[in-house]
């Protein structure tokens, strides 16, 4: 496999890579809100957890993102 190629492909899994750990944060944050608010306090909560804990779930999205953009252009693995 010729260097280029290879180099596509490892840009391709980081591009990827900063996509997928921004949708899986925000679901993981929504998950948790979610058993709190139904499962953990039997709905009476319901909704505010969920919405607290989807916020949690986009700041911590965007953390990562601003993190891993900044490894990924600044040539770092």
């Amino acid at each position: 496999m010729s260097e280029d190629r290879r180099e596509m492909f490892r840009q391709l899994a980081d591009y990827s890579h900063v996509g997928m750990t921004f949708v899986f944060s925000i679901v993981i944050g929504f998950g948790i809100g979610w058993f709190l608010d139904n499962k953990a306090f039997d709905g009476k909560t319901t909704p505010y957890l969920t919405f607290i804990f989807f916020g949690l779930g986009i700041a911590a999205g965007f953390k990562n993102l601003w993190e891993l953009t900044k490894k990924i252009s600044d040539g770092k693995k």
